[in-house]
């Protein structure tokens, strides 16, 4: 038998197909909407782009300015230089003992001594019997560059110039020392000697003592030394005319210390002498020139480094070894 379609059956599920299918599109629209309304909530606005920018823009001028800061205060710092142990020499001297190749007393010749006797009768006759005789004399000589003299039998003393003493065979400091300043202007060299707390002097003339002046950058101050036997420090003066000699006689004036017919003069101070004694020895030591009696000369210059300055060594001559 043929089978008989239900018209109506077909009719009905169509229909609900096609509810289901415009429940199905109106839940997808409402779920649409409704996520469109969440990115609504989480999108960028303009007013929040122009506020981000403004906040980082203040961090990083924030970090920038912090920065800054950082880096002043640092440069304000100041660390204390590592102690360096001294360096103490005891160069010999021949003190008031005069000059010559030996080491010895020297006693007065007979001709000094017979100057302090009161001549007898005896020896006036003995002198004109000498004056009208021809006696040959025959005078010992030594082979050094000393004056023959019959003053006087003692040699002299080898030892170089300063205090006596018997110490070890090094040229001083005040003469195998060199220093050298480079400044454009007299500001900028002033600012080097209160760096280096060096002083300026004013010695000779008719005054009595030295003047001595500091605080040369801003405002010098001078003082009188009177007992100069009490002035202990190293000190400098200039063997040949440089223009830095005019700098030094304006900063005496400028403290109101008479310069005419003086001689400008610089108190090293001792922590000064003790760091060039050290730069002096480490450079000498990398020439392979381990001890500071093989040293005759050492030539410093002061160099600008960072916010100050610091004394190098430039050059540098030795001594002849003895034979």
């Amino acid at each position: 038998m043929a089978s008989v379609e239900n018209p109506d059956r077909s009719v009905d599920e169509q229909i609900d197909r096609s509810a289901v299918d415009g429940g199905t599109s109106a839940e997808t629209r409402g779920h649409h909407d409704s996520r469109e309304a969440e990115r609504e909530k989480f999108r960028i606005s303009r007013f929040d782009v122009v506020t981000s920018f403004f906040m980082a823009l203040m961090l990083f001028i924030g970090v920038f300015v912090f920065m800054l800061f950082v880096i002043w205060l640092t440069s304000r710092w100041t660390f204390a230089p590592l102690a360096i142990a001294p360096i103490i020499e005891n160069p010999a001297g021949r003190g008031d003992n005069a000059e010559g190749f030996e080491r010895d007393f020297e006693p007065p010749g007979a001709e000094e001594v017979e100057e302090l006797l009161e001549p007898t009768l005896q020896d006036t006759i003995e002198a004109v019997t000498d004056a009208v005789s021809s006696v040959a004399a025959a005078l010992t000589t030594n082979d050094t560059a000393a004056t023959a003299t019959t003053s006087g039998t003692g040699a002299g003393d080898s030892r170089p110039p300063g205090p006596e003493g018997e110490g070890e065979d090094i040229i001083p400091r005040f003469e195998r020392w060199q220093l050298n300043f480079t400044a454009r202007d007299l500001p900028s060299y002033a600012k080097q000697l209160d760096f280096y707390q060096i002083e300026l002097g004013a010695i000779g003339g008719t005054i009595q003592g030295v003047d001595a002046v500091n605080n040369l950058a801003s405002k010098p101050k001078a003082r009188l030394i009177v007992d100069t036997e009490s002035e202990k420090r190293l000190y400098f003066m200039f063997k040949t005319p440089s223009p830095l000699m005019q700098f030094d006689l304006s900063l005496l004036n400028s403290a109101g210390v008479k310069t005419s017919g003086r001689t400008p003069l610089k108190f090293i101070p001792s922590e000064l002498e003790n760091k060039l004694a050290f730069v002096e020895l480490e450079y000498s030591k990398s020439k392979g020139h381990p001890s500071v009696t093989e040293i005759a000369k050492t030539v410093f210059e002061s160099k600008s480094v960072g916010g100050g300055y610091e004394f190098e060594v430039t050059s540098q001559r030795y001594r002849k070894p003895k034979k």
